[in-house]
């Protein structure tokens, strides 16, 4: 039988396997997101903010920073699950795990954890990038950490829920590509839903993403479209009902066992 002492030196293990993972190649996994969130911030920010003008009281660089910080955060968690347990299910590796004393949900936590790990790393890089451009205020700190933690955990558990279905590695790029790239873009990063047509308001509280950066931006600036403690609500229903899913998967070995 596992004691605690067993569970966190297992689960341990697990997280330094993917934190070592990601870091290994940081040239391939945190310096890309930073050269595009410095060509993001130019571009939009600096080049044509002045042309765009003011946005909810602020300049619009410093409006879409926290939105182009939360992309990185989100894609980052993603990707690191999605492809590392894809490839452990390919090697088959993944059934040593399986019929290990581990249970499901520290498994769950390893991949995880690694995920939430590279977001968060790869987010706090984009954000000291960000400040070569400008100055922006953290104003409610507690928010942003909550928010930034949940949307990463969130996005890492939807990624091993990608790999547990995928059956090839053309399959982990479709969910980024058709579905989590257009719900980014349209999630408010660029511009406040304030500025839409009513019905495309309307139709933008379907959009989850737009919760996530609508926090994250309460946090450094203040200001929201949406209550930011019925938002983070919305946020952690999201969470805890993927991570439940996620653990059914792996209990029943839904497109992990033969």
């Amino acid at each position: 039988m596992m004691t605690t002492k067993k569970y966190a030196i297992a689960f341990y293990s697990l997280l330094r396997k993917e934190v070592l993972r990601f870091t290994r190649i940081w040239v391939q996994t945190i310096l890309p997101p930073v050269i595009t969130t410095g060509l993001y911030l130019l571009i939009f920010g600096g080049l044509m903010g002045d042309r765009i003008g003011r946005m909810e009281g602020y300049g619009y660089m410093e409006f879409i920073v926290p939105g182009v910080i939360m992309l990185t955060v989100i894609t980052n968690s993603y990707s690191n699950v999605v492809s590392s347990f894809f490839s452990a299910k390919f090697q088959r590796s993944i059934e040593e795990l399986l019929i290990s004393p581990l249970p499901n949900w520290l498994i769950l936590a390893g991949f995880v954890g690694g995920g939430v790990v590279r977001g968060l790393l790869v987010g706090l890089a984009v954000s000291l990038v960000s400040l070569t451009f400008v100055d922006i205020p953290i104003k409610h700190v507690f928010v942003m950490l909550l928010v930034v933690f949940l949307t990463s955990a969130l996005f890492a558990t939807a990624g091993l829920i990608n790999a547990i279905y995928a059956k090839t590695f053309d399959d982990i790029t479709i969910i980024p590509t058709f579905i989590l790239t257009p719900l980014t873009y349209l999630g408010g990063i660029f511009y406040s839903i304030k500025l839409l047509p009513e019905f495309w308001q309307d139709m933008s509280l379907f959009n989850p993403i737009l919760y996530m950066v609508n926090v994250f931006r309460y946090g450094f600036l203040g200001v929201s479209d949406i209550n930011h403690w019925y938002a983070l609500g919305i946020i952690f229903i999201f969470w805890l009902a993927l991570t439940l899913f996620a653990l059914h998967l792996l209990k029943t070995g839904k497109g992990i066992k033969a």
